[in-house]
């Protein structure tokens, strides 16, 4: 886990250090040329000399005249404000924008280049992706009085991702389940358990994985703040204790390597799983492998399934689209329906009289 901000560093900017008398910004990876090369660039030895040094930096970003600048001031303005995940995946659709298109002039961006820039990639999803960050970058250069409108928005119809299909059986789930563990905690026996409390809440992984049960369990039930919409729309779910969901939470407590983690799930060590500082859980993703792969070996499933899966399979599984959303804390039901509902629909033919 990440170490908590110094006293001294609390309420300074994103990335911001003071340390031996000075302050300093950690440039993100990939924008040393923006700073004299430098992984960490010193900006004073005041407050107020760093703000001004700060201030004078930022101000040499708006003399924006190519996609490359456009970008770089999108990199650090806009991408430090996202989730560490959606950070890392930016910054790498930014590298192949810049490689492409950075020396072009940001007035001479037109659709016929957006289309031809995804029609030169191999990578289709991932060229829809950078340009989804491209016409990002460009309506917040409407904002900052860069461009008076945007070269592309509402011009440009790129065909969607292929939403995915794969949708659990019962009877696979129950061969998961019928798996024998190997040791008495953790691994199988740990991801037993959370599949189980996994369907029967629809709980997101990034949320799953954060419960602790001092903080997040009352006699009410499982309270969370969905992690994902934490800044956002703030949504909050309760979900209400059944005496299935209490033997499942039970499970996983039994099953933790550590039987004094503050997590519900957690590593040898004790720790969570989630790195705050990247949003990724390798641990637990390298531990779902390692299951699926036996499940594939020692069982009748046939066909490999991911952690997600389990999600759709719950908003499938549920008696109508409110009730789905509800239990995978969605605000609305056009998410809930677009990505996760993958059963087919069952429709009763019209019923029509003989005629005279």
């Amino acid at each position: 886990m990440p170490r908590p901000r110094s006293k001294e560093n609390k309420g300074l900017p994103t990335r911001w250090r003071r340390r031996s008398g000075a302050y300093y910004y950690q440039v993100p990876r990939g924008l040393e040329h923006m700073w004299d090369g430098k992984k960490e660039f010193r900006l004073g030895a005041s407050l107020p000399e760093a703000y001004r040094v700060w201030a004078e930096r930022l101000g040499k970003m708006e003399e924006t005249r190519t996609v490359a600048e456009l970008l770089d001031r999108y990199s650090l303005q806009v991408v430090p404000t996202k989730k560490p995940t959606t950070r890392a995946q930016n910054q790498v659709a930014i590298k192949r924008l810049r490689n492409v298109l950075g020396v072009v002039p940001i007035t001479a961006i037109k659709p016929q280049l957006i289309y031809q820039y995804v029609e030169r990639r191999e990578a289709k999803v991932a060229a829809r992706r950078e340009i989804e960050i491209l016409s990002h970058a460009f309506t917040k250069a409407v904002e900052w009085g860069i461009l008076d409108r945007h070269p592309f928005k509402g011009e440009v119809r790129l065909p969607g991702e292929k939403s995915r299909t794969r949708y659990i059986a019962d009877w696979e789930i129950d061969e998961c389940l019928a798996l024998e563990p190997k040791r008495k905690k953790g691994s199988v026996l740990a991801l037993q358990a959370y599949i189980k409390i996994k369907l029967q809440t629809g709980m997101a992984r990034s949320d799953l994985l954060r419960l602790q049960p001092e903080r997040d369990f009352d006699d009410d039930g499982i309270h969370i703040l969905r992690h994902k919409t934490a800044d956002s729309s703030g949504k909050r779910t309760i979900y209400e204790w059944t005496n299935e969901l209490r033997e499942a939470v039970a499970e996983a407590v039994r099953a933790r390597p550590v039987r004094t983690s503050k997590w519900l799930f957690c590593t040898l060590e004790g720790e969570g799983y989630i790195d705050e500082e990247t949003g990724r859980a390798g641990g637990f993703d390298s531990m779902w492998r390692g299951f699926m792969d036996r499940v594939l070996a020692e069982t009748k499933v046939t066909e490999r399934f991911t952690e997600h899966d389990l999600r759709a399979k719950v908003s499938s599984d549920a008696e109508s689209i409110e009730h789905a959303r509800a239990l995978l804390s969605h605000t609305t039901t056009q998410t809930t329906q677009r990505s996760y509902r993958r059963k087919a629909e069952k429709v009763k033919p019209l019923r029509r009289g003989r005629s005279e």
